[in-house]
């Protein structure tokens, strides 16, 4: 199973999201196409509800520690609840370039 599948499988198994998106976005770091190191996870969970964003965050990284320990190396998180996310008009942000990486 890929790192990415097993974010999926472990994200929707802790928080049973609404909406669930993880994106890879290594190939926008040094780590080049191929590699599974640096993702955006756009997650909209009712288990929100009442948690700050660093909570939700907190929680997000604390589910994902074995991947943080063993080659993710930076996760781009969007957290929301379900009314968070509509006000959002049902999108994240757009991600940036590593600086230095022209893709």
């Amino acid at each position: 199973m890929s790192v990415q599948q097993t974010i999926i499988q472990k994200l929707t198994e802790q928080f049973a999201p609404s909406v669930l998106q993880v994106e890879n976005e290594s190939h926008r770091h040094s780590s080049g196409r191929g590699s599974e190191s640096h993702f955006k996870v756009t997650l909209v969970s009712a288990q929100f509800e009442q948690m700050r964003t660093l909570t939700r965050h907190r929680s997000v990284y604390q589910c994902l520690a074995d991947e943080l320990a063993n080659g993710v190396h930076a996760l781009a998180l969007h957290t929301y609840t379900q009314q968070e996310w509509l006000e959002q008009g049902e999108v994240a942000p757009k991600s940036t370039n590593c600086v230095g990486h022209s893709h």
